[in-house]
């Protein structure tokens, strides 16, 4: 498991449907070691803090294996290294191999594994279709996020090494199944609900979800 790039951006204005919008999905290669800080990396900033950044959403990582179907599935794309607006594009680890509360070291850095990554309307500024947005989150390649454990610095080329799994083996795809699919599986939503590595907002939209099922 390695990284292949990392990629940062800062925040930029672009027009859609007539609109000025902020966003922060333009990321692109950079070239050396790149600081990882608690809250991005060095020269990466999010635009819309309310949805993005944040201690658990610090990093986004996602994998060099899903820009090969993508590319394969639609070919007329224009694809390459933060596209999808990831820090780090990887290899070798894919979502369904990854759970929520797994640790890896990557570079210096030690990073923990939160969530999945959940589309908004910017993804579908960036590749140009509103439509983008719907397909990617039922195609579930979404990639996922890492909070900063231990700060640090990456780079292109750095191995990942697994520094701990955690023992619940509950996947990042588990998560994103019970959102966008299975939303009436009761027993797998009392057990994101009480998983305690998971971010508050999860649990307590996965508590709520079981309050209406009840009701």
């Amino acid at each position: 498991m390695r990284v292949l790039s990392v990629n940062a951006g800062l925040p930029r204005e672009v027009t859609w449907r007539g609109k000025p919008v902020t966003t922060g999905i333009y990321k692109e290669p950079v070239d050396g070691r790149v600081p990882v800080r608690r809250l991005n990396l060095d020269g990466d900033r999010q635009a819309d803090l309310r949805v993005h950044g944040g201690p658990d959403k610090a990093v986004y990582a996602y994998p060099s294996e899903f820009y090969e179907l993508w590319s394969r599935e639609r070919p007329e794309l224009e694809l390459g290294p933060g596209t999808f607006g990831e820090n780090l594009t990887t290899e070798g680890l894919v979502d369904t191999e990854v759970s929520v509360g797994d640790r890896f070291r990557v570079g210096t850095a030690e990073l923990l594994v939160t969530q999945p990554r959940l589309p908004c309307f910017k993804l579908g500024i960036r590749m140009g279709s509103d439509a983008f947005v719907t397909e990617f989150l039922e195609r579930g390649l979404l990639g996922f996020y890492l909070a900063v454990a231990h700060e640090g610095d990456v780079a292109a080329g750095d191995p990942i090494i697994e520094a701990a799994r955690d023992a619940r083996g509950f996947r990042v795809t588990e998560v994103a199944r019970l959102f966008a699919r299975d939303r009436d599986d009761v027993e797998g939503l009392r057990r994101a609900a009480a998983l305690d590595v998971l971010p508050e907002s999860w649990r307590d939209h996965f508590a709520r979800r079981l309050s209406v099922l009840a009701a």
